[in-house]
C-alpha cells in the first residue's frame, strides 16, 4: 500500500536513510441482512425470474424518470451459461481477455475501475470495449470525475457469451443465458438487472487490479442495478450493472459509487417507513441533526451550510433520507444520491474526491521509490490532478527554488559532504482542492516520495 501523508512518508524515509547511512559505513460475499439502527427498505414483489438457490440481497434499482427503489436479489443468476473450459486462461475466442481501456499509471497508484461486459458474443467484444468506452465517458462528465479523472485506470475484461444479448430484453418471455447470467425483471422490476456474482467475481479477478466493477450488458434497454453491499475478496466493494446500449445507464453507475467509494447513503425515502428513531448517521451526507445544531455542533456538513451547492439550491438541512420520510436530514432538496440525472452535493463531492484518495496518490514518479541516484541523473514526478502543489524537500529541509518542478536534473541540488554519503531528496504533493473542507478527510490529499541521491 502507498502512503499518502507527509509525516507517515517522513517517517518511512527517515528509516529509508537510516537503512543506506548503516550501509555506507559497512559497505552493504455475505447474505443482505437489515442494519441494526433498522435503516432498511421494503423489497418490490411480482413476478419475476425463476427462484435461484442461495442467499439474497438488497440492491438498487432505477426507474427511467430517475427514481431510485430497492429491491431484492438472488446472488446467483438463474440464466448463467456454463463456464467456458479453462477459464483460469484466455480461451482461443478471448474469453477472460484483458485490456487498458484507460491507463493512467501503476495500479498501485491509480483507482482501477474493471469493466467486465455480458451478452455479448465472441464476435461482439469490439462492440463491448466501445459500450465501455462510452459509459466511461457518461461517468467522467459528472464532477468530480471530470477534474480527477487522471487518477483512474479502467481495464475491460472480455466474457464471451454463448448468446448475444440478455434475459428480459425485450420482453419477459427472452431468455438468454450469458457469462454473467444478466437478466431484466429481475424480483419482478423490469428495469432492474441482476447479474450472477461469482461469475462477476471471477472475471474480475483477472484485471491487475480491481477497486470498483461496472457490469456493462448488451442491450439498448434502460436498466441496471448497485450491489452496494459486496464486500469482494478481489478487493471491490459494489457492483454497477449498466445497459451498454442505453444513453442514460452511465448516471446509474455514477450513484453506486457515491457508495462504493464516498460511502454515502441514499437520500431518497419510502413513503409509510414511518420516523427514524436510531443514533446519528455514520453517513457524511446524512443526520439527525438540524442545521441549527449541526452548526453548534460543529459536525456532519456544518462547514457547507448556507453554500450553493452544484446540485442546486442551498446546503442546508432538508427532511427525508436513508429511506425514511422523517427524522433524517440530508444537505440538499435532490443530489444524484436522491434521484438520477443530477450532480453530487457539496458533502457527496467532498466524500467523492476523498475516496478517490484512498486508491490512488497525488503523486507520482517512473523512478521507484528508495532507488539510489546520482547527480549525473534526472528525475521526473508526475502530479495526475490540475493546481496539486508540489514541494522538494533534501535531509528534511525545503528547496523553495525548486517548487513546482515536476523535472529535476539532480545537480542542481549542488550536494556536499563525502562522495559516498547519501542524501534524502523528498518530493510532496497537495491537493489543495476547495471542495474538500474536513481536515480529518485533507490528510488523504497528500502523497510523498524519497529517494537517496550520492555526489
Amino acid at each position: 500500500m502507498h502512503t499518502r501523508t507527509t509525516s507517515t512518508v517522513s517517517r518511512a524515509a527517515s528509516a529509508l536513510l537510516t537503512t543506506a547511512l548503516a550501509a555506507t559505513l559497512l559497505g552493504a460475499a455475505p447474505a443482505w441482512s437489515a442494519p441494526a439502527d433498522g435503516r432498511g427498505a421494503p423489497a418490490a414483489d411480482g413476478r419475476g425470474a425463476p427462484a435461484a438457490d442461495g442467499p439474497r440481497r438488497q440492491v438498487e434499482a432505477f426507474a427511467e424518470d430517475g427514481g431510485i427503489s430497492r429491491a431484492t436479489a438472488p446472488a446467483a443468476s438463474p440464466y448463467l451459461a456454463a463456464p467456458p473450459a479453462g477459464l483460469a486462461a484466455p480461451t482461443g475466442d478471448g474469453d477472460g481477455e484483458v485490456t487498458a481501456l484507460v491507463r493512467n499509471g501503476d495500479p498501485a497508484t491509480k483507482l482501477d475501475v474493471v469493466v467486465v461486459g455480458d451478452g455479448y458474443s465472441a464476435q461482439e467484444q469490439e462492440k463491448f470495449r466501445t459500450d465501455a468506452a462510452e459509459k466511461w465517458r457518461e461517468i467522467t462528465a459528472v464532477e468530480p470525475y471530470a477534474t480527477y479523472q487522471r487518477l483512474f485506470n479502467v481495464w475491460t475484461v472480455n466474457a464471451v457469451s454463448p448468446e448475444s444479448g440478455v434475459t428480459g430484453d425485450p420482453d419477459q418471455a427472452t431468455v438468454r443465458h450469458t457469462a454473467l447470467g444478466s437478466y431484466f425483471w429481475c424480483d419482478g422490476v423490469e428495469r432492474l438487472l441482476c447479474v450472477d456474482e461469482k461469475a462477476v467475481e471471477r472475471y474480475a479477478a483477472k484485471a491487475p487490479q480491481a477497486d470498483l466493477v461496472i457490469v456493462v450488458a448488451n442491450s439498448a434497454k434502460y436498466g441496471g442495478a448497485g450491489y452496494n453491499d459486496v464486500k469482494s475478496p478481489v478487493g471491490y466493494e459494489g457492483i454497477a450493472t449498466v445497459a451498454g446500449g442505453n444513453a442514460k445507464s452511465g448516471q446509474i453507475a455514477v450513484h453506486e459509487t457515491g457508495h462504493s467509494l464516498g460511502k454515502l447513503a441514499d437520500e431518497y425515502a419510502y413513503d409509510g417507513q414511518g420516523t427514524y428513531q436510531g443514533d446519528e448517521p455514520p453517513e457524511a451526507n446524512l443526520s439527525t441533526l438540524t442545521a441549527d445544531r449541526m452548526s453548534d455542533q460543529s459536525t456532519k456538513w456544518a462547514r457547507w451550510l448556507g453554500q450553493s451547492s452544484p446540485d442546486g439550491g442551498t446546503v442546508g438541512t432538508y427532511q427525508g433520507g436513508g429511506y425514511y420520510p422523517t427524522g433524517l436530514y440530508r444537505p440538499t432538496e435532490n443530489s444524484i444520491m436522491r434521484s438520477l440525472g443530477r450532480e453530487f452535493n457539496l458533502p457527496g463531492r467532498e466524500a467523492m474526491i476523498a475516496g478517490f484518495y484512498r486508491h490512488a496518490t497525488p503523486l507520482t514518479s517512473p523512478t521507484p521509490v528508495g532507488s539510489w541516484l546520482t547527480a549525473a541523473d534526472r528525475l521526473t514526478v508526475d502530479l495526475p490532478v490540475p493546481g496539486t502543489v508540489l514541494r522538494w524537500y533534501l535531509d528534511g529541509r525545503e528547496q523553495p527554488r525548486l517548487r513546482g518542478r515536476t523535472a529535476l536534473d539532480l545537480d542542481a541540488l549542488h550536494l556536499t559532504g563525502p562522495r559516498s554519503r547519501p542524501h534524502l531528496l523528498s518530493a510532496v504533493a497537495t491537493d489543495p482542492t476547495p471542495a474538500v473542507a474536513d481536515p480529518a478527510l485533507r490528510t488523504e490529499l497528500t502523497g510523498s516520495l524519497s529517494w537517496l541521491v550520492t555526489r
